[in-house]
C-alpha cells in the first residue's frame, strides 16, 4: 500500500494486505485532523517503509509525549516511530490505495466532540486503552 502526504514531497509503503485501523476522539487528535477524530493506525517497522527522505518533515512534541509529525512544505500529518517502541504510527487518510481498512476501535470517546456521532460497532474506549494491549488489537489477524 503507497501512501503520501498533499503535495507529494513525502511517500511511504506499507507491507500489509490490510489495515485495522481505530479513530481517536481526543482533543489532541481533533486538533492535529481538523475534523472529529483523527483515522489512524499502528504497524511494525518491518512492515513499513519511507521512499522518500524524511529531510522535509518536521515534527512537535507536547510535554505529555504526544508528538506530531508533518511535512513542512503541506503540513499534512505524516507517520511517525512510536518511542521506544519498534511500530509506526500512520494516518490511514494519506493511503492512496488502501483497498481494505477495517475499523476496529474508537479511543477516547468520554471526550469526543458533543457534535460526534459514532456509526459503527466497534469497541469504545472511554479513555487511552493499554499501549501493548492496543497494538495487539491493530495487528492480530
Amino acid at each position: 500500500m503507497l501512501g503520501k502526504c498533499l503535495c507529494g514531497q513525502t511517500t511511504f509503503q506499507l507491507d500489509l494486505p490490510k489495515i485495522k485501523a481505530y479513530q481517536c476522539h481526543c482533543s489532541l487528535c481533533r486538533a492535529q485532523s481538523g475534523t472529529s477524530s483523527s483515522l489512524g493506525t499502528i504497524v511494525p517497522v518491518e512492515n513499513f517503509s519511507w521512499l522518500s527522505s524524511r529531510s522535509h518533515i518536521k515534527s512537535w512534541v507536547k510535554e505529555s509525549g504526544f508528538s506530531s509529525d508533518f511535512c513542512s512544505n503541506c503540513g499534512s500529518p505524516v507517520p511517525n516511530e512510536l518511542r521506544g517502541m519498534a511500530y509506526y504510527w500512520v494516518p490511514v487518510g494519506a493511503l492512496i490505495d488502501a483497498t481494505s481498512v477495517e475499523i476496529v476501535a474508537h479511543p477516547c470517546t468520554d471526550s469526543k466532540a458533543v457534535w460526534d456521532s459514532i456509526a459503527d460497532n466497534s469497541v469504545q474506549y472511554g479513555n487511552l486503552p493499554d499501549i501493548n494491549t492496543f497494538i495487539h488489537e491493530l495487528n492480530a489477524d
